[in-house]
């Protein structure tokens, strides 16, 4: 096992399984300052829309996201961005500007503002969505196929046990 990223306390004979605990805590920490930097979504900005800011990305992806489970109102973009909702009005009120959004009245109650994502929106999302894959493909390039399926199975279902005790622990401090 290569132990370059392990801090020393992780590898002076540590039971297996808490070995492989630390070394997922370490990567996470790598992991971390890299989404927080949002490497990703800059190099898909840099490559597709230099003029977009992060935020309008994460609102087409909120959107996205949220679209096949019914309406989609700035409320809803909110909680998910996890931001107020007058700043979430704002980027989504530049988002129909740029022609990527559209508010529209919604089918089940003519009183309350939904938005939708326009062809265009479609379109930027594809892109970006397409450098993500291609940087994703550049990592795993020399990965075994059957090394792919099983990260990308476990990473998910890690990710989905992660979301549901972050939710759990946020319910229970609210």
């Amino acid at each position: 096992m290569d132990h370059a990223h392990l801090p020393l306390e992780c590898i002076t004979e540590p039971t297996e399984p808490e070995t492989s605990r630390a070394l997922i805590s370490n990567s996470m920490g790598r992991w971390r300052t890299m989404i927080g930097r949002r490497v990703l979504a800059r190099l898909a900005i840099s490559s597709v829309a230099p003029s977009l800011e992060i935020t309008h990305l994460d609102v087409l992806d909120a959107v996205r996201r949220a679209a096949p489970g019914g309406e989609v109102t700035v409320g809803t973009i909110a909680e998910m961005m996890r931001i107020d909702p007058s700043r979430a009005s704002r980027i989504v009120g530049e988002m129909v500007t740029r022609g990527a959004l559209r508010r529209e009245a919604s089918q089940a109650d003519a009183r309350r503002i939904i938005v939708v994502m326009t062809e265009l929106g479609q379109q930027l999302m594809a892109k970006i969505q397409a450098v993500k894959r291609d940087v994703i493909e550049t990592v795993l390039t020399e990965w075994p196929e059957e090394d792919v399926a099983a990260f990308a199975h476990l990473f998910d279902r890690f990710v989905t046990s992660f979301e549901q005790v972050c939710s759990t622990r946020d319910k229970d401090t609210a």
